[in-house]
Protein backbone atom coordinates (compact mmCIF):
# COMPACT_ATOMS: atom_id res chain seq x y z
CA UNK A 1 0.00 0.00 0.00
CA UNK A 2 2.33 2.51 0.54
CA UNK A 3 4.62 1.64 -2.47
CA UNK A 4 0.98 2.37 -4.42
CA UNK A 5 0.56 5.42 -2.09
CA UNK A 6 4.52 7.04 -2.87
CA UNK A 7 3.94 6.56 -7.02
CA UNK A 8 0.77 8.21 -6.63
CA UNK A 9 2.71 11.25 -4.79
CA UNK A 10 5.54 11.16 -7.47
CA UNK A 11 2.89 11.38 -10.70
CA UNK A 12 1.00 13.88 -8.84
CA UNK A 13 4.52 15.82 -9.07
CA UNK A 14 4.25 16.24 -12.93
CA UNK A 15 1.13 17.79 -13.23
CA UNK A 16 1.93 20.00 -10.12
CA UNK A 17 5.38 21.08 -12.05
CA UNK A 18 3.15 22.61 -15.00
CA UNK A 19 2.19 25.37 -12.15
CA UNK A 20 5.38 27.47 -12.45
CA UNK A 21 4.30 28.23 -16.23
CA UNK A 22 0.42 29.59 -15.27
CA UNK A 23 2.95 31.71 -12.28
CA UNK A 24 5.27 33.28 -14.56
CA UNK A 25 2.43 34.10 -17.32
CA UNK A 26 0.09 35.15 -14.58
CA UNK A 27 2.56 36.98 -12.21
CA UNK A 28 4.65 39.56 -15.40
CA UNK A 29 0.73 40.13 -16.75
CA UNK A 30 -0.55 41.53 -13.19
CA UNK A 31 3.15 42.92 -12.37
CA UNK A 32 2.04 45.39 -15.94
CA UNK A 33 -1.31 45.94 -15.32
CA UNK A 34 -1.95 45.35 -10.93
CA UNK A 35 -5.34 47.41 -11.09
CA UNK A 36 -7.01 46.66 -14.32
CA UNK A 37 -5.79 43.01 -14.46
CA UNK A 38 -5.45 42.90 -17.47
CA UNK A 39 -8.59 45.18 -19.07
CA UNK A 40 -6.06 48.31 -19.96
CA UNK A 41 -3.21 46.55 -20.87
CA UNK A 42 -2.89 44.07 -23.80
CA UNK A 43 -0.08 42.34 -23.25
CA UNK A 44 -1.24 42.14 -19.58
CA UNK A 45 -4.60 40.95 -20.86
CA UNK A 46 -2.84 37.57 -23.09
CA UNK A 47 -0.45 36.69 -20.18
CA UNK A 48 -2.95 36.70 -17.53
CA UNK A 49 -5.48 34.42 -20.14
CA UNK A 50 -2.59 32.36 -20.51
CA UNK A 51 -2.20 31.33 -17.05
CA UNK A 52 -5.45 31.03 -16.40
CA UNK A 53 -6.13 28.64 -18.53
CA UNK A 54 -3.15 26.47 -17.16
CA UNK A 55 -4.70 26.91 -13.25
CA UNK A 56 -8.30 26.77 -14.73
CA UNK A 57 -7.68 23.30 -16.16
CA UNK A 58 -5.40 21.35 -13.12
CA UNK A 59 -8.42 18.78 -12.68
CA UNK A 60 -7.33 18.35 -16.74
CA UNK A 61 -3.99 18.03 -15.34
CA UNK A 62 -4.39 15.80 -12.77
CA UNK A 63 -6.22 13.08 -14.75
CA UNK A 64 -3.26 13.15 -17.36
CA UNK A 65 -0.62 12.94 -14.48
CA UNK A 66 -1.51 10.04 -12.99
CA UNK A 67 -2.53 8.64 -15.28
CA UNK A 68 0.77 8.83 -16.96
CA UNK A 69 3.10 8.53 -13.95
CA UNK A 70 0.74 5.45 -12.80
CA UNK A 71 1.00 3.16 -15.67
CA UNK A 72 3.85 0.89 -16.08
CA UNK A 73 5.91 2.24 -19.31
CA UNK A 74 3.95 6.06 -19.17
CA UNK A 75 2.78 5.58 -22.27
CA UNK A 76 0.91 8.17 -24.34
CA UNK A 77 -1.93 6.17 -24.64
CA UNK A 78 -2.82 6.22 -20.82
CA UNK A 79 -2.35 9.66 -20.32
CA UNK A 80 -4.94 9.88 -23.35
CA UNK A 81 -7.33 7.66 -21.48
CA UNK A 82 -6.80 9.42 -18.27
CA UNK A 83 -8.64 12.75 -20.12
CA UNK A 84 -11.08 10.51 -21.70
CA UNK A 85 -11.86 8.96 -18.05
CA UNK A 86 -11.93 12.80 -16.42
CA UNK A 87 -14.43 14.12 -19.89
CA UNK A 88 -16.99 11.22 -19.16
CA UNK A 89 -17.31 11.24 -15.35
CA UNK A 90 -17.31 15.10 -15.24
CA UNK A 91 -20.24 14.70 -18.27
CA UNK A 92 -22.00 12.40 -17.03
CA UNK A 93 -22.32 13.70 -13.43
CA UNK A 94 -22.80 17.17 -14.19
CA UNK A 95 -25.70 19.06 -12.78
CA UNK A 96 -28.04 18.58 -15.38
CA UNK A 97 -27.15 15.04 -16.00
CA UNK A 98 -27.75 14.45 -12.63
CA UNK A 99 -31.36 16.05 -12.41
CA UNK A 100 -32.41 13.75 -15.41
CA UNK A 101 -31.55 10.98 -13.27
CA UNK A 102 -33.02 12.05 -10.32
CA UNK A 103 -36.35 13.56 -12.10
CA UNK A 104 -35.66 16.21 -10.13
CA UNK A 105 -34.27 19.57 -10.00
CA UNK A 106 -32.89 19.50 -6.36
CA UNK A 107 -28.96 18.70 -7.72
CA UNK A 108 -26.62 18.07 -4.42
CA UNK A 109 -24.03 21.04 -5.07
CA UNK A 110 -21.75 18.50 -4.61
CA UNK A 111 -22.56 17.95 -8.34
CA UNK A 112 -21.23 21.83 -9.39
CA UNK A 113 -17.68 20.43 -8.13
CA UNK A 114 -17.61 17.35 -9.97
CA UNK A 115 -14.70 18.68 -11.86
CA UNK A 116 -12.13 18.87 -9.40
CA UNK A 117 -8.64 17.49 -8.68
CA UNK A 118 -9.85 14.62 -6.78
CA UNK A 119 -11.92 13.37 -9.61
CA UNK A 120 -8.91 14.16 -11.71
CA UNK A 121 -7.03 11.87 -9.90
CA UNK A 122 -9.57 9.05 -9.92
CA UNK A 123 -9.61 9.20 -13.87
CA UNK A 124 -6.28 8.66 -13.96
CA UNK A 125 -5.78 5.93 -11.83
CA UNK A 126 -8.28 3.98 -13.22
CA UNK A 127 -6.95 4.79 -17.06
CA UNK A 128 -3.59 3.25 -15.46
CA UNK A 129 -5.01 0.65 -14.22
CA UNK A 130 -6.78 -0.31 -17.36
CA UNK A 131 -3.15 0.44 -19.20
CA UNK A 132 -1.60 -1.70 -16.74
CA UNK A 133 -4.27 -4.48 -17.57
CA UNK A 134 -5.24 -4.51 -21.34
CA UNK A 135 -2.10 -2.81 -22.92
CA UNK A 136 -0.86 -6.21 -24.36
CA UNK A 137 -4.48 -7.69 -24.78
CA UNK A 138 -4.33 -9.76 -28.05
CA UNK A 139 -8.38 -9.66 -29.58
CA UNK A 140 -9.27 -12.00 -32.30
CA UNK A 141 -8.49 -11.22 -35.87
CA UNK A 142 -11.68 -9.46 -36.65
CA UNK A 143 -11.24 -7.17 -33.55
CA UNK A 144 -7.40 -7.05 -33.58
CA UNK A 145 -6.89 -3.35 -35.06
CA UNK A 146 -8.35 -2.85 -31.47
CA UNK A 147 -5.36 -5.14 -29.65
CA UNK A 148 -2.69 -4.01 -27.07
CA UNK A 149 -3.19 0.00 -26.25
CA UNK A 150 -5.63 0.82 -28.47
CA UNK A 151 -8.05 -1.04 -25.91
CA UNK A 152 -6.86 0.91 -23.25
CA UNK A 153 -9.01 4.13 -24.32
CA UNK A 154 -12.30 1.87 -25.16
CA UNK A 155 -11.74 0.02 -21.18
CA UNK A 156 -11.22 2.99 -19.50
CA UNK A 157 -14.40 4.71 -21.00
CA UNK A 158 -16.56 0.88 -20.14
CA UNK A 159 -15.00 1.65 -16.52
CA UNK A 160 -15.82 4.86 -16.24
CA UNK A 161 -19.36 4.39 -16.83
CA UNK A 162 -19.67 1.86 -13.77
CA UNK A 163 -16.95 4.57 -11.66
CA UNK A 164 -19.87 7.54 -12.70
CA UNK A 165 -22.39 5.58 -11.20
CA UNK A 166 -20.79 4.52 -7.81
CA UNK A 167 -19.92 8.36 -7.67
CA UNK A 168 -23.10 9.53 -8.11
CA UNK A 169 -23.76 8.08 -4.80
CA UNK A 170 -21.01 8.43 -2.89
CA UNK A 171 -19.45 11.51 -4.15
CA UNK A 172 -22.70 13.96 -2.27
CA UNK A 173 -21.21 12.19 1.18
CA UNK A 174 -17.82 12.81 0.45
CA UNK A 175 -18.16 15.89 -0.42
CA UNK A 176 -19.44 16.88 2.35
CA UNK A 177 -17.18 15.55 5.32
CA UNK A 178 -14.52 17.21 2.80
CA UNK A 179 -16.75 20.61 3.41
CA UNK A 180 -16.66 20.00 6.83
CA UNK A 181 -13.39 19.05 7.17
CA UNK A 182 -12.05 22.02 5.66
CA UNK A 183 -14.49 24.24 7.04
CA UNK A 184 -13.59 22.80 10.61
CA UNK A 185 -9.59 23.90 9.96
CA UNK A 186 -10.72 27.02 7.62
CA UNK A 187 -12.76 28.13 10.62
CA UNK A 188 -10.24 27.90 13.11
CA UNK A 189 -7.96 30.76 10.82
CA UNK A 190 -4.75 31.23 12.02
CA UNK A 191 -4.64 28.54 14.08
CA UNK A 192 -5.96 26.44 11.29
CA UNK A 193 -3.39 27.49 8.62
CA UNK A 194 -0.93 26.31 11.41
CA UNK A 195 -1.82 22.64 12.24
CA UNK A 196 -2.13 22.39 8.41
CA UNK A 197 1.34 23.78 8.05
CA UNK A 198 1.98 21.27 10.46
CA UNK A 199 0.53 18.02 8.97
CA UNK A 200 2.07 19.74 5.81
CA UNK A 201 5.30 19.09 6.78
CA UNK A 202 4.82 16.20 9.02
CA UNK A 203 3.80 13.90 5.70
CA UNK A 204 6.67 14.52 3.57
CA UNK A 205 8.23 11.12 4.14
CA UNK A 206 4.86 9.30 2.31
CA UNK A 207 4.17 11.69 0.20
CA UNK A 208 0.74 11.70 1.48
CA UNK A 209 1.41 15.79 1.86
CA UNK A 210 -0.21 16.12 -1.97
CA UNK A 211 -3.15 14.20 -1.02
CA UNK A 212 -3.60 17.14 1.96
CA UNK A 213 -2.41 20.03 -0.65
CA UNK A 214 -5.47 18.69 -2.68
CA UNK A 215 -7.87 19.99 -0.06
CA UNK A 216 -6.44 23.73 0.86
CA UNK A 217 -4.78 24.93 -2.59
CA UNK A 218 -7.32 23.69 -5.44
CA UNK A 219 -10.63 24.03 -5.61
CA UNK A 220 -11.87 20.50 -4.20
CA UNK A 221 -13.82 22.08 -1.25
CA UNK A 222 -14.35 25.67 -2.34
CA UNK A 223 -11.01 27.18 -1.05
CA UNK A 224 -9.30 26.67 -4.03
CA UNK A 225 -6.24 29.01 -2.27
CA UNK A 226 -3.78 28.46 -4.77
CA UNK A 227 -6.51 29.01 -7.41
CA UNK A 228 -8.41 32.16 -6.17
CA UNK A 229 -4.82 33.96 -5.06
CA UNK A 230 -3.67 34.12 -8.17
CA UNK A 231 -7.30 35.15 -10.16
CA UNK A 232 -7.69 37.58 -7.73
CA UNK A 233 -11.22 36.44 -6.62
CA UNK A 234 -10.99 35.76 -3.17
CA UNK A 235 -10.69 37.82 0.09
CA UNK A 236 -7.43 40.10 0.82
CA UNK A 237 -5.64 39.32 4.08
CA UNK A 238 -7.14 35.93 4.02
CA UNK A 239 -6.78 33.92 0.58
CA UNK A 240 -3.47 32.75 0.49
CA UNK A 241 -2.89 31.97 4.36
CA UNK A 242 -2.28 28.72 3.17
CA UNK A 243 0.42 29.57 1.29
CA UNK A 244 2.47 32.85 2.79
CA UNK A 245 3.50 31.28 5.97
CA UNK A 246 5.97 28.83 3.62
CA UNK A 247 7.87 31.08 2.18
CA UNK A 248 10.13 32.44 5.84
CA UNK A 249 10.57 28.76 6.14
CA UNK A 250 11.58 27.68 2.51
CA UNK A 251 13.52 30.83 2.03
CA UNK A 252 15.23 31.25 5.18
CA UNK A 253 14.53 28.80 8.15
CA UNK A 254 15.79 25.84 6.11
CA UNK A 255 19.17 27.63 4.78
CA UNK A 256 19.47 28.66 8.02
CA UNK A 257 19.45 25.18 8.94
CA UNK A 258 21.60 24.15 6.79
CA UNK A 259 24.29 26.54 8.21
CA UNK A 260 23.69 25.36 11.60
CA UNK A 261 24.68 21.69 10.35
CA UNK A 262 27.66 22.52 8.68
CA UNK A 263 29.00 24.76 11.73
CA UNK A 264 28.22 21.82 13.83
CA UNK A 265 29.55 19.24 11.12
CA UNK A 266 33.15 17.92 12.06
CA UNK A 267 36.10 19.69 11.21
CA UNK A 268 37.59 17.17 8.64
CA UNK A 269 34.45 16.99 7.13
CA UNK A 270 33.18 20.76 7.16
CA UNK A 271 34.38 21.06 3.18
CA UNK A 272 32.23 17.98 1.99
CA UNK A 273 29.18 19.47 4.24
CA UNK A 274 29.31 23.04 2.66
CA UNK A 275 29.00 22.19 -0.58
CA UNK A 276 26.00 20.04 -0.01
CA UNK A 277 24.34 22.37 2.61
CA UNK A 278 25.35 25.27 0.00
CA UNK A 279 23.79 23.85 -2.92
CA UNK A 280 20.79 22.56 -0.82
CA UNK A 281 19.94 26.34 0.72
CA UNK A 282 20.45 27.72 -2.91
CA UNK A 283 17.81 25.22 -4.06
CA UNK A 284 14.91 26.02 -0.92
CA UNK A 285 15.29 29.68 -1.25
CA UNK A 286 14.98 30.36 -5.15
CA UNK A 287 12.45 28.05 -6.07
CA UNK A 288 11.52 26.29 -2.88
CA UNK A 289 12.62 22.68 -3.08
CA UNK A 290 13.12 21.67 0.11
CA UNK A 291 13.61 18.07 -0.09
CA UNK A 292 17.75 18.01 -0.43
CA UNK A 293 17.81 19.43 3.57
CA UNK A 294 14.89 17.27 4.86
CA UNK A 295 15.71 14.26 4.13
CA UNK A 296 19.50 15.20 4.70
CA UNK A 297 18.15 15.56 8.65
CA UNK A 298 14.47 13.15 8.47
CA UNK A 299 15.56 9.75 9.12
CA UNK A 300 19.63 10.68 10.59
CA UNK A 301 17.54 13.23 13.40
CA UNK A 302 13.74 12.67 13.71
CA UNK A 303 13.42 15.18 16.45
CA UNK A 304 14.79 17.93 14.22
CA UNK A 305 11.94 16.87 11.45
CA UNK A 306 9.17 17.71 13.72
CA UNK A 307 10.79 20.20 15.07
CA UNK A 308 10.52 21.87 11.60
CA UNK A 309 7.72 20.81 11.05
CA UNK A 310 5.84 22.52 14.49
CA UNK A 311 8.24 25.40 13.51
CA UNK A 312 6.54 25.43 9.84
CA UNK A 313 2.80 25.23 11.24
CA UNK A 314 4.10 28.37 13.25
CA UNK A 315 4.70 30.34 10.17
CA UNK A 316 1.71 29.58 8.51
CA UNK A 317 -0.05 30.50 11.69
CA UNK A 318 2.27 33.88 12.50
CA UNK A 319 1.80 35.10 8.59
CA UNK A 320 -2.45 34.20 9.04
CA UNK A 321 -2.58 36.06 12.06
CA UNK A 322 -1.09 39.31 10.60
CA UNK A 323 -3.00 38.69 7.14
CA UNK A 324 0.45 39.16 5.55
CA UNK A 325 -0.41 37.19 2.20
CA UNK A 326 1.86 35.98 -0.66
CA UNK A 327 1.51 32.80 -3.37
CA UNK A 328 3.08 30.45 -5.58
CA UNK A 329 2.51 27.82 -8.59
CA UNK A 330 4.96 25.64 -7.57
CA UNK A 331 6.56 26.29 -4.34
CA UNK A 332 7.41 28.86 -1.68
CA UNK A 333 10.64 30.39 -3.05
CA UNK A 334 12.44 33.48 -4.58
CA UNK A 335 11.08 33.17 -7.77
CA UNK A 336 7.64 33.21 -6.82
CA UNK A 337 7.22 35.55 -4.03
CA UNK A 338 8.65 37.68 -6.49
CA UNK A 339 6.36 37.28 -9.20
CA UNK A 340 3.59 37.24 -6.52
CA UNK A 341 4.37 40.32 -4.87
CA UNK A 342 2.21 42.72 -6.77
CA UNK A 343 -0.88 40.57 -7.19
CA UNK A 344 -4.10 41.91 -6.60
CA UNK A 345 -4.37 40.00 -3.35
CA UNK A 346 -0.72 40.21 -2.02
CA UNK A 347 -1.31 41.66 1.09
CA UNK A 348 2.19 43.13 2.95
CA UNK A 349 3.89 39.99 1.33
CA UNK A 350 7.32 42.00 2.52
CA UNK A 351 6.62 41.37 6.23
CA UNK A 352 7.29 37.87 4.92
CA UNK A 353 10.62 38.66 4.43
CA UNK A 354 11.09 40.17 7.73
CA UNK A 355 9.14 36.90 9.24
CA UNK A 356 11.79 34.82 7.23
CA UNK A 357 14.61 36.59 8.78
CA UNK A 358 13.25 36.25 12.56
CA UNK A 359 12.74 32.66 11.21
CA UNK A 360 16.51 32.05 10.58
CA UNK A 361 17.49 33.03 13.76
CA UNK A 362 15.59 30.66 15.50
CA UNK A 363 16.14 27.35 13.01
CA UNK A 364 19.89 28.24 13.38
CA UNK A 365 19.70 28.42 17.46
CA UNK A 366 17.38 25.59 17.64
CA UNK A 367 18.72 23.33 15.30
CA UNK A 368 22.56 24.03 16.85
CA UNK A 369 21.95 23.78 20.20
CA UNK A 370 19.28 20.68 19.68
CA UNK A 371 22.19 19.19 17.31
CA UNK A 372 25.21 19.47 20.12
CA UNK A 373 23.06 18.67 23.29
CA UNK A 374 21.64 15.36 21.63
CA UNK A 375 24.68 14.55 19.23
CA UNK A 376 22.67 14.38 16.72
CA UNK A 377 24.36 12.16 13.79
CA UNK A 378 23.45 15.32 10.69
CA UNK A 379 25.52 15.12 7.67
CA UNK A 380 29.01 15.75 8.67
CA UNK A 381 28.70 14.39 12.11
CA UNK A 382 28.22 10.33 11.55
CA UNK A 383 30.59 7.76 11.63
CA UNK A 384 30.84 7.33 7.63
CA UNK A 385 31.39 10.85 7.00
CA UNK A 386 34.71 10.72 7.77
CA UNK A 387 35.37 7.58 4.94
CA UNK A 388 36.71 8.80 1.46
CA UNK A 389 33.55 9.89 -0.71
CA UNK A 390 34.27 7.73 -3.44
CA UNK A 391 32.65 10.67 -5.99
CA UNK A 392 34.69 13.07 -4.97
CA UNK A 393 37.77 11.15 -5.30
CA UNK A 394 36.84 10.38 -8.91
CA UNK A 395 34.90 13.72 -10.01
CA UNK A 396 37.96 15.20 -10.91
CA UNK A 397 38.82 12.68 -13.26
CA UNK A 398 35.42 12.15 -14.51
CA UNK A 399 34.17 13.99 -17.63
CA UNK A 400 30.86 14.10 -15.55
CA UNK A 401 30.35 14.09 -12.25
CA UNK A 402 26.41 13.13 -12.61
CA UNK A 403 27.85 9.55 -14.91
CA UNK A 404 30.41 8.75 -11.78
CA UNK A 405 27.83 9.43 -9.23
CA UNK A 406 25.24 7.39 -11.01
CA UNK A 407 27.84 4.37 -11.54
CA UNK A 408 28.64 4.17 -7.52
CA UNK A 409 24.50 4.58 -6.73
CA UNK A 410 23.81 1.91 -9.21
CA UNK A 411 26.79 -0.53 -8.13
CA UNK A 412 25.87 -0.23 -4.45
CA UNK A 413 22.20 -1.09 -5.06
CA UNK A 414 23.27 -4.12 -6.80
CA UNK A 415 23.46 -3.54 -10.44
CA UNK A 416 21.39 -5.29 -12.96
CA UNK A 417 20.99 -8.07 -10.66
CA UNK A 418 19.25 -6.73 -7.84
CA UNK A 419 17.88 -3.79 -9.48
CA UNK A 420 14.46 -4.21 -10.08
CA UNK A 421 12.69 -0.82 -11.70
CA UNK A 422 14.64 2.47 -11.54
CA UNK A 423 12.38 6.08 -11.53
CA UNK A 424 12.58 9.13 -10.50
CA UNK A 425 10.53 12.33 -9.25
CA UNK A 426 11.82 15.94 -8.78
CA UNK A 427 14.46 15.36 -6.19
CA UNK A 428 14.81 11.77 -5.56
CA UNK A 429 15.68 8.06 -7.46
CA UNK A 430 12.66 6.09 -6.71
CA UNK A 431 13.91 2.41 -7.01
CA UNK A 432 12.66 -1.18 -6.40
CA UNK A 433 15.04 -3.78 -5.20
CA UNK A 434 15.31 -8.35 -5.17
CA UNK A 435 17.29 -7.94 -2.26
CA UNK A 436 17.70 -4.54 0.21
CA UNK A 437 20.17 -6.84 1.83
CA UNK A 438 22.73 -6.35 -0.72
CA UNK A 439 21.87 -2.55 -1.10
CA UNK A 440 25.58 -1.06 0.45
CA UNK A 441 23.73 1.98 1.81
CA UNK A 442 27.20 3.67 3.56
CA UNK A 443 28.41 3.53 -0.27
CA UNK A 444 25.10 5.87 -1.70
CA UNK A 445 25.92 8.16 1.17
CA UNK A 446 29.82 8.38 0.47
CA UNK A 447 28.54 9.83 -2.70
CA UNK A 448 27.12 13.33 -0.94
CA UNK A 449 23.76 12.57 -1.48
CA UNK A 450 21.41 14.37 1.43
CA UNK A 451 19.89 11.12 2.45
CA UNK A 452 18.30 7.63 2.13
CA UNK A 453 14.71 6.54 2.68
CA UNK A 454 13.92 2.41 2.65
CA UNK A 455 10.25 2.20 2.33
CA UNK A 456 9.92 -1.62 2.87
CA UNK A 457 12.21 -4.73 2.03
CA UNK A 458 12.05 -4.13 -1.65
CA UNK A 459 11.78 -0.25 -2.26
CA UNK A 460 14.43 2.75 -1.62
CA UNK A 461 14.78 6.16 -2.61
CA UNK A 462 17.76 7.70 -2.66
CA UNK A 463 17.74 11.69 -2.21
CA UNK A 464 19.77 13.18 -4.83
CA UNK A 465 18.33 16.93 -5.34
CA UNK A 466 17.43 19.05 -8.35
CA UNK A 467 19.98 17.33 -10.61
CA UNK A 468 18.29 13.75 -9.95
CA UNK A 469 16.93 13.61 -13.96
CA UNK A 470 20.70 13.68 -14.85
CA UNK A 471 21.81 11.00 -12.66
CA UNK A 472 18.66 9.18 -13.69
CA UNK A 473 18.99 9.47 -16.78
CA UNK A 474 22.58 7.85 -16.75
CA UNK A 475 21.25 4.79 -14.46
CA UNK A 476 18.46 3.88 -17.42
CA UNK A 477 21.25 3.81 -19.95
CA UNK A 478 23.26 1.50 -17.79
CA UNK A 479 19.83 -0.78 -18.01
CA UNK A 480 19.76 -1.00 -21.49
Amino acid sequence: MMKYLQRLGRSLMLPVAVLPAAAVLMGFGYWLDPSGWGEGNAISAFLIGAGSSIIDNIPVLFAVGVALGMSKEKDGSAALSGLIGFLIITNLLSPDRVALLQGSEAVSPAFDSIGNAFVGMISGLVAAVMYNRFHQVKLPDALAFFSGKRSVPIMTAVSMLGVSAIMFFIWPVVFEGLVNFGEAISGLGAFGAGIYGFANRLLIPTGLHHALNQVFWFDMVGIDDIGKFWSGEGVLGVTGMYQAGFFPVMMFGLPAACLAMYHTAKSENKKKVAALMFAAAFAAFLTGVTEPIEFSFMFAAPVLFLIHALLSGVSLMVAALFNWTAGFGFSAGFIDFFLSSRLPLANNPYMLIIQGLVFAIIYYVVFRVVIITFDLKTPGRGIEETEDDEVGADSSRAPDKHKTMATVIYQALGGDDNVVSVDNCITRLRLEVKDMALVDQNRIKRTGVPGINVIDDYNIQVVVGTQVESVANVIYKMRK
